[in-house]
Parts: structure tokens; sequence; C-alpha cells
């Protein structure tokens, strides 16, 4: 069961698992102009059903957490703030799980805080999203377009959108919902993970890393991913045409279950 709560204004969800259990807590970090809800679905009820507790937040200004009316002067560090928070708050120890600008947050935490383990999941690189945001002009650029329209407030073509973050059949109906709960996502913070605020790898903490990466992510280049993993000196997890909203491909069980083999090595 899905549950919601509110800690100093940010929207957490938890999905908790029956009974007594060894297995660590894992936060769940969301991407741009998504929130919480994109974990609430699957991702969640899955791990809570395999034993693990599991919590999601909407950073500040994303789904129903305040700052809505301030979110394009909110920074990458505000966000890492709003992670902290909720981890002390509900006074846990996690494995985070990022996905997108969720795992490039992740990789800034590092820079303050020790982890259990991380998970980047289709997440922008430690280099920035420069890289991606060229390749997706030259291969892409209807998408390129439709993405800053976002940020202007205009969910544009559904049928671009679909591309952009699906690589197979998407569900018309859960396309529908997707596309009516994304919104816009803060400049600076889109500034920031640009080339302003890119990870200190020297400062890191360097826990247990899992790295996936999707075979068709438009969003997220596999070959971005695998920068990632050299970068990090972690295997590269590349899942076979999947695109970027690994949660919601019909094929995300697969990557649920690579999750899960990794997550249930780690020592308790």
């Amino acid at each position: 069961m899905i549950n919601k709560q509110d800690i100093n204004g940010l929207e957490v969800f938890s999905c908790l698992p029956e009974g007594k259990t060894t297995h660590p807590p894992l936060l769940f970090i969301h991407g741009a102009f998504a929130g919480a809800w994109m974990w609430t679905e699957t991702f969640m009820p899955y791990f809570a059903a395999a034993g693990y507790p599991c919590y999601a937040l909407s950073l500040r200004g994303h789904g129903g957490s305040t700052g809505q009316d301030r979110i394009d002067w909110l920074s990458v560090t505000d966000y890492v703030d709003d992670v902290r928070q909720v981890i002390d708050a509900l006074a846990i120890d996690p494995v985070l799980l990022g996905h997108s600008m969720g795992g490039f947050i992740v990789q800034k935490y590092l820079e303050r805080y020790p982890a259990r383990a991380v998970a980047l999941l289709c997440s922008v690189p430690p280099q920035g999203l420069i890289a991606s945001q060229f390749h997706l002009l030259m291969q892409k650029p209807q998408i390129y377009l439709d993405i800053n329209q976002i940020m202007a407030g205009d969910h544009g073509d559904s049928q671009i959108l679909r591309e952009a973050l699906f690589a197979g059949e998407a569900d018309p109906a859960m396309l529908e919902i997707w596309l009516s709960q994304m919104q816009t996502e803060s400049q600076r913070a889109i500034w920031d993970m640009s080339m302003f605020n890119l990870p200190n790898l020297y400062c890191m903490h360097r826990p247990p890393m899992l790295i996936i990466g999707a075979e068709k992510d438009m969003l997220s280049p596999a070959f971005l991913v695998q920068t990632t993993a050299h970068t990090y000196g972690e295997p590269c997890h590349i899942l076979r045409d999947m695109g970027h909203a690994i949660t919601h491909e019909k094929e995300w069980p697969h990557a649920a279950a690579m999750i899960q083999a990794w997550l249930d090595q780690l020592t308790p």
C-alpha cells in the first residue's frame, strides 16, 4: 500500500513490506519534469514485496511539494538539501536510487554525505548535460525543442514526448497520465547540471554503486551512461530495447530485477 506524508513541505510516499525485514530501506529520487509519483505504480510495490522498505520524495517545486512558485530559482544544492532533510526526518540509512536528474542529485549528495549504496538509473553523467543536449539536438531536434517547450509550461506533442521517453509501445492511458503530471523544471538546476555545479569527484564518498542505462534512451544515451561507469570504475549495465522511462516501459520488471539482484548482494 502506498502512503503519503508531508515532511516540512516535501511530499513523501512510502510503501513498506509486510512483517519484519532485514533489507535496507530504499529512497527513490525522481528526474526533471517529474515527481515522486513516477515510482509509486511499479518500482515501490515491487521492491516492498521483495522486503525493502521504500520511500520516494518529490523535490521542492515538484509534485505535491511546496515551492512551485519559485521553481526557476531552485538549485541542485536545494535538491540535495531536500534529500538529506527527508533522510533525517525518517531516521533511515537508505540506498539511494536516482533517475536521470535524480542520479545527478545523488552524485552531488555524495560530495557532502556518505550513503549505504547508490544506483544511478539513466543518470545525467558527472560531466554534465552538454554532451547529451548536443547529441539530442543533432539526432532528434524536434524532441530537443519539445523539451524546451515543457520548460516554458507547454506539454507539446504527446507523440514526440512518447518517443523521447519510451522505446517500446506505451499504453495510451498510462502515457496520458504521465504527460498530465509532467511539469516545468528549474532553469537554474538545468544550468547547474550543464556546467555550473558539476560533481567534484575528489570530494565524493564512494559507496557501492550500480550504473544502469537503456539502449534506446534519447535523453541519457547509453554511450554517456558508459562514460559515467568508466568515470567511477564500475560496470555498466544497459537494458536492451528500453528507453528513458525505465519505470514504465512494458519491460520495467527487467530493470527492477537487475536492481534487486544487486541489492540482494549488499551486506544488510
